[in-house]
């Protein structure tokens, strides 16, 4: 871990150096890109953030099952209106207006039950109700403690789904996080071979270009003695002119490769990258039953099926305590007292209770309730169904990949030894040519093997390295290593 840090500073350190120059140069490897891809991506700042907004959310979940003390106050609630109110001295009604001020004052301590789904609350209460109009007087109600609990009594308890739901969800966003990054990787490996390609294809059309200069005027030099035909210099002419057309559209495809890849790891337009193509493969087979353990322990995917699982046992529990008889219980016990001066209301205060018993009985829903239950039912079993197809095809997926990449390893080799073989031959061909003992349409086919075959060596390393970060990303394990793939959590929450 120290290296991989000291790595990146060098990196970083690099860039910031040449930064001095007006166009920066940098010489990369695949793993240099991939290590700033996952610096100062675009890409990477989103994952981290989509992390810690997971981890936030469980952050609140777990302060919903803490204490919480709650002030409520209403410093100033002034009214004055004109109401109704009977006269007893003349024995008639009047409007009267009025005027109040009243403020009112709570502290509450509430604490959710989670073995139960109820809450347990303690509370203390303080009002003032001062009248403004004739015969002023102040009124005041304390409750200087009063303790309650509130309960629904249909089976359905919230807090103890969340607390089976919301662990798995910041698990899931864990492997989610370091998948993202395995995923990162794959992008870095095809913008980079995109550039290498784009780098090979500029360097065949440039010495494409200089041997077809070449044999256009050795070309031109024959037809005037005779040993070339007409019809065979038109031919070497047209490959000069397709030679220039070709050098100019690599230039381009070039530009492009270059400013996606700038783009993509965050650098500006100035900087030029030059690519290390990756020469040694890890010496590595992987074995089809491992992997799909591995990613059967690690895999993020497998999380999300047991939590679109849980959630929808949760929809059926939630719609069946719907269907019958749907009960509450609220019980409160505390101390109060009024009184028209301030210093005595809390003198001696006397015990006030409250027992409520809430019943809800359906008697003709017309089926709605039932129809719910039932939708979730037939929900959940598709949800089944579902997630054992995904699973088959997960493993299948998995099987898949391994096998193309413990094959791909050896395509690499071979198309190394044919681009050597191909290269050689050209060589060979364009020398028979020199001395006349080769035409033109032999010596334009040895070039077109020398380019198709440099084209395919770099395609079967842009596959291999493509195969390989997908089986880390399937299975969030490192087979190079044997270990699994981890990351520093606290210090991307500090960040």
């Amino acid at each position: 871990m120290k290296s991989k840090y000291i790595y990146t500073l060098l990196l970083f350190l690099s860039i910031s150096l040449s930064s001095l120059a007006q166009e920066q140069h940098l010489k990369l490897s695949l793993n240099a890109v991939i290590e700033l891809a996952s610096q100062q991506s675009l890409d990477a700042f989103r994952n981290e953030n989509m992390f810690r907004a997971s981890y936030w959310e469980y952050r609140y979940y777990k302060a919903d099952r803490l204490p919480s003390l709650t002030l409520n106050a209403t410093p100033l609630d002034f009214n004055r209106n004109r109401s109704r109110e009977y006269n007893f001295q003349t024995n008639e009604e009047e409007y009267v207006q009025r005027e109040y001020l009243n403020s009112d004052f709570g502290l509450s301590l509430n604490q959710n039950v989670g073995l139960t789904g109820g809450r347990l609350f303690l509370r203390s209460d303080l009002g003032i109700v001062k009248n403004l109009g004739d015969g002023q007087k102040d009124s005041y109600q304390s409750t200087p403690i009063s303790i309650g609990y509130q309960q629904d009594l249909n089976g359905y308890n919230r807090l103890k789904w969340q607390a089976k739901i919301e662990p798995l969800k910041y698990e899931k966003a864990k492997k989610v996080f370091i998948e993202s990054r395995e995923a990162l990787a794959i992008k870095a490996t095809q913008r980079f071979f995109s550039l290498v390609s784009a780098e090979i294809n500029l360097s065949i059309a440039e010495n494409n270009k200089a041997s077809a200069d070449t044999l256009y005027k050795i070309g031109q030099g024959r037809f005037q003695v005779g040993t070339v035909t007409q019809d065979e210099l038109l031919n070497l002419q047209l490959r000069q002119l397709q030679a220039e057309q070709g050098l100019n559209t690599a230039k381009l495809e070039l530009l492009r490769a270059q400013a996606d890849l700038n783009s993509f790891l965050g650098l500006g337009k100035e900087t030029k990258i030059s690519c290390l193509v990756p020469s040694e493969l890890p010496q590595l087979e992987v074995q089809a039953g491992s992997a799909i353990e591995q990613a059967l322990q690690n895999n993020p995917e497998i999380l999300d099926q047991k939590q679109r699982l849980l959630q929808e046992d949760q929809r059926v529990a939630e719609a069946k305590s719907e269907t019958g008889l749907n009960t509450s219980i609220f019980a409160q016990y505390g101390l109060d007292q009024s009184s028209d001066e301030f210093k005595n209301v809390y003198d001696n205060p006397g015990e006030s209770q409250r027992v409520r018993l809430g019943v809800n009985i359906p008697i003709v829903d017309w089926g709605r309730r039932k129809g719910r239950y039932q939708m979730a039912e037939y929900s959940r079993e598709v949800v089944k169904a579902t997630v054992r197809q995904a699973r088959i095809d997960f493993e299948q997926e998995i099987a898949q990949t391994v096998m193309e990449f413990n094959l791909q390893a050896a395509q690499v080799r071979n198309a190394a030894l044919a681009d050597t073989v191909a290269r050689q031959g050209f060589e060979v061909a364009f020398q028979r040519f020199l001395i006349g003992k080769l035409d033109v349409i032999n010596l334009n086919q040895a070039r077109n093997d020398q380019e198709r075959a440099r084209k395919d060596y770099v395609l079967a390393l842009n596959a291999y390295w493509r195969y390989y970060y997908t089986i880390r990303r399937l299975t969030l394990f490192d087979f190079a290593e044997g270990q699994p793939l981890s990351e520093e959590y606290e210090n991307i929450l500090e960040n």
